[in-house]
């Protein structure tokens, strides 16, 4: 909208040689062109003079917009992203078209045929993809398309970088890469998780390779002694008795141990 001073100036010129272009509304009544026109012609006392468009009303709206010269390259370069996400299309926006632009194109396109680089409109779309908050502040032109596009990439940079990460934990542990897909744990979560449990597996090794080490050798070096022979139940350390039933134990876990190594080296 212009401020109070232009608005007056235009009242003004209205008053003094008409409304030149009347105000242009949608099929449904909407207003599409002439905020400003209107509320001159209100200020001047002056009966507007209306016309209807029935054509695409976004396209219209996009290249009435694509003409005001104060609209700058990034922020018609916004307005053409929106225009092809939404798959805007300028079917018999043609000729006589109010508008003043020729031709019939969908999309993306929409951009090119106001004059806006394909670059321009990459990054807006990649704002509206990885920013999509900051859409409107470019538009109103609180932000530069430039400064907008400089945060979606870093969005997108910590997007991609999550996926990949959250690709790697898929990898080395299923489970908690579920929880941070069904928002149980958040990614960083996860991993503090998966750090403890990747510790406590390295604490565990440590204590069972300590075991074996101090278990199995001497028992092998007993092979075809008469240590069995023997074992005296007065010297035995006290709460580990030596009886039939923990042979047996120590038998089956031996033949585990056995197996467990044949996989081992054959993997």
């Amino acid at each position: 909208m212009l401020d109070d001073e232009e608005l007056q100036a235009l009242a003004d010129s209205i008053t003094e040689h008409g409304l030149q272009h009347p105000i242009v509304l949608d099929v449904n009544g909407r207003l599409l062109d002439g905020r400003n026109r209107l509320a001159a012609c209100e200020l001047a006392g002056v009966e507007p003079e209306f016309t209807t468009y029935e054509g695409d009303a976004d396209a219209y709206a996009f290249f009435v917009n694509a003409r005001r010269r104060h609209i700058t390259k990034g922020q018609l370069a916004m307005v053409a992203a929106k225009a092809s996400l939404h798959g805007v299309n300028l079917h018999g926006v043609t000729g006589e078209d109010p508008a003043g632009f020729t031709g019939s194109t969908t999309g993306r396109a929409l951009g090119e045929q106001a004059g806006v680089s394909g670059s321009r409109i990459s990054q807006a779309l990649t704002v509206l993809r990885h920013a999509p908050d900051l859409a409107e502040s470019v538009i109103s032109g609180a932000i530069g398309l430039n400064e907008a596009y400089k945060t979606a990439r870093e969005a997108k940079a910590q997007s991609d970088s999550a996926e990949s990460q959250l690709a790697r934990l898929r990898a080395e542990d299923p489970e908690l890469a579920d929880k941070v897909v069904d928002g149980e744990l958040t990614l960083p979560g996860a991993w503090a998780e998966r750090k403890e449990r990747a510790e406590e597996e390295v604490r565990r090794r440590k204590v069972a390779t300590t075991f074996l080490c101090e278990t199995v050798p001497p028992l092998a070096q007993a092979r075809g002694t008469d240590t069995a022979l023997l074992y005296d139940p007065q010297f035995m350390l006290t709460g580990r008795p030596v009886t039939a039933e923990v042979i047996d134990h120590a038998i089956e876990a031996l033949t585990e141990m056995a197996r467990a190594w044949r996989e081992r080296e054959a993997a």
